[in-house]
């Protein structure tokens, strides 16, 4: 008799988990992993088409390109884990970006005060919009519709007669085109790696004091591995450049905070609760209003915040900024990556990974030189795609129960 006859059980068992492990990857709680797989397919075709894709320069200029997208679909996360949806953000990122401008260079305003202005520009509408959205129960599609459009004048108004303004304050351009030497970048690297695998330490003995888990530590010596490997990796690609980009280091910054706020504390799981059902948090004594509230000026002030890195690396403000396909791809990102459009699933980290997938695209077109009724039809059909997949997500999981 065959090993593989003589042990049914342990054949059934593995069978079990192929297709445990793809349902999973299915219904979104594996979603990093699909994402890597679509990362690796787009970098595979790119570098097949143009060799330059993965080339330090490229991937380099690649991290600074998805630096406004990231940070805004930081905004993004939190709105879709309530279920709604911020149209605004694009606008909004545009005219923050202009009055910072303004102040710095027609006003001799101090940059990082002009910086705080912008900041606070976009929070004020954040919570304008979050206001109008909670207490008027109108939706938030139809608010951020109309902000759209209304932030979009505010941004030509002013910019004024000027129409483009260019900024030269080493402060304000720093942000974007600051590049720390190899040395630096290495010290970062270790500094993390060891304070990753301190948190993961720590967290496995409270888990294990707390009877949770089987005590094994394998899995996370696996995952602290696995970080540590791509963090070397990606600052060995970018020493191999101009070194590590101050902008990255702001992204990755506020994407762990964030995550940390979102799945850590209080507030964040007011977030999800109010996502998944707000009737029922309200009953369980959450301010429904009030965690609206809060989120759309997070949305508003990270979107300021992205627009304030755009303005930076391109060393300029204009009536296009903000403008064009942004506000789209800073949705599907997320989107893309696992946050659902129902609200009450997903991560920050989906900001960093949907724009890695968008930003890998939209530069290795570039690259290609398609033309532009070429790359608007690839960016419809990235967010037609986005949505399909949290769809068919949502479809599975109401399937086995979960929903």
């Amino acid at each position: 008799m065959s090993e593989e006859t003589a042990n049914p059980e342990e054949t059934k068992g593995s069978r079990f988990k192929l297709s445990e492990t793809t349902r999973r990857v299915i219904q979104g709680d594996l979603s990093s992993l699909r994402v890597v797989f679509g990362l690796i397919l787009i970098a595979i075709i790119f570098q097949v088409q143009e060799g330059r894709f993965l080339s330090a320069e490229n991937l380099t200029n690649l991290m600074l390109q998805i630096t406004t997208i990231g940070l805004i679909s930081v905004g993004v996360v939190y709105v879709l884990l309530l279920g709604e949806i911020d149209l605004s953000v694009g606008a909004v990122s545009g005219l923050a970006a202009a009055v910072m401008a303004v102040l710095n260079v027609k006003h001799g305003w101090n940059a990082y005060l002009a910086i705080g202005a912008a900041i606070a520009v976009g929070a004020g509408i954040g919570f304008l919009q979050g206001s109008l959205f909670s207490k008027f129960v109108v939706p938030s599609f139809v608010v951020t519709l109309a902000g759209l459009l209304t932030w979009e004048g505010a941004l030509l108004q002013v910019l004024g007669k000027t129409g483009s303004l260019n900024i030269l304050d080493p402060k304000i351009t720093g942000l974007a085109n600051i590049f720390y030497s190899d040395m630096v970048g290495w010290i970062m690297a270790a500094v993390v790696i060891v304070a990753y695998g301190a948190v993961m330490a720590l967290g496995y003995r409270k888990r294990v004091g707390a009877g949770l888990g089987n005590g094994n530590p394998l899995p996370q010596i696996l995952k602290w591995a696995v970080i540590s490997a791509i963090v070397v990796g990606a600052v060995a690609i970018l020493n191999s450049d101009r070194g590590v980009p101050l902008a990255v280091l702001i992204l990755l910054g506020f994407v762990v905070g964030m995550e940390y706020i979102v799945k850590r504390t209080g507030f964040g799981r007011h977030v999800f609760a109010v996502g998944g059902n707000a009737e029922a948090a309200r009953r369980a004594g959450i301010r429904v209003n009030g965690v609206r509230i809060a989120v759309f000026t997070i949305s508003g002030s990270m979107a300021a915040i992205g627009g304030i890195m755009a303005a930076s690396r391109l060393f300029a403000v204009n009536q296009n900024s903000g403008g064009n396909e942004l506000l789209l791809l800073a949705i599907a990102g997320p989107v893309i990556a696992g946050t659902s459009l129902f609200g009450g699933r997903g991560s920050v980290w989906t900001a960093l990974l949907g724009a890695l997938v968008i930003g890998s695209i939209s530069n290795g077109m570039d690259l290609l030189g398609l033309s532009s009724p070429v790359k608007l039809m690839v960016t419809g059909g990235v967010l037609l795609l986005a949505v399909l997949v949290d769809a068919i997500v949502r479809l599975q999981r109401k399937e086995t129960g979960r929903v």
